[in-house]
């Protein structure tokens, strides 16, 4: 089941307005120019932010994502008839023949367990064309962003058209590593209404990644630094091998 953050239709709907400024994606859409990707499959779109980019930029998309609400929001913004929006999960998607595979922010961290993260990337595998790349970041283990997070734990508070002031908290609420989960609060000042969301990330070192993609026959090309978090993330390149 999705988080209640990209499934609750009332969450969903601040998501983008919380989220600020995604300049993690420029280096997404770099690289699908690098690789001159005509088709690009865009696993945990969510809203949509990447997926409308790289449509605006000629690609065929398609954006794919279990919470239903998180697409809606998607369908709903300019451009979006040129993207195909599929409701599902990495594990079993459709044999699209898609040149390029994206995962951005937490998408990679979501699955928790060898074998849900070993289903994603076989499902990717076989939505790929032969020699089809998948690239996708995730948070280095050793920078304990999770301490961070604990550290930051202030309100923020945004007057949204529609909701009005919202207030959102954030709560690290167990640390088990390799697996660090939190929560986010949301109270709407107009209505009263508080509503929570619980996340939990599973955070994999480079090594245990790369055998994960061996595994799974994909072969690793570059590993990156993220250009908007230096030092913080490791960006992976990798081709399926055939």
């Amino acid at each position: 089941m999705p988080d209640a953050i990209f499934a609750h239709p009332d969450l969903a709907r601040l998501y983008d307005a919380f989220d600020g400024d995604r300049a993690d994606l420029a280096a997404y859409l770099a690289i699908a120019a690098e690789l001159g990707a005509a088709s690009v499959l865009d696993v945990g779109c969510g809203t949509g932010s990447l997926a409308l980019l790289l449509a605006g930029r000629g690609h065929a998309v398609a954006g794919v994502d279990p919470a239903e609400a998180s697409l809606e929001i998607a369908r709903s913004k300019p451009g979006a008839g040129q993207v195909r929006w599929i409701r599902g999960e990495a594990a079993a998607l459709p044999a699209l023949g898609a040149d390029l595979a994206t995962m951005t922010g937490n998408v990679a961290q979501v699955f928790r367990t060898d074998d849900d993260w070993a289903r994603a990337l076989q499902g990717v595998r076989a939505a790929l064309r032969p020699r089809g790349h998948l690239v996708f970041e995730t948070r280095r283990p050793e920078r304990r962003a999770w301490e961070e997070w604990a550290a930051d734990s202030g309100p923020v508070v945004l007057d949204l058209p529609g909701a009005g002031p919202v207030e959102r908290r954030l709560e690290v609420t167990e640390i088990a590593l390799p697996l660090v989960s939190f929560r986010y609060t949301f109270r709407f000042a107009a209505s009263g209404t508080v509503l929570t969301s619980d996340s939990t990330l599973r955070f994999r070192g480079r090594g245990e990644v790369e055998a994960s993609l061996a595994a799974e026959d994909y072969r690793v090309l570059d590993v990156r630094d993220a250009p908007d978090r230096p030092g913080r993330e490791f960006v992976f390149v990798a081709e399926r091998t055939d």
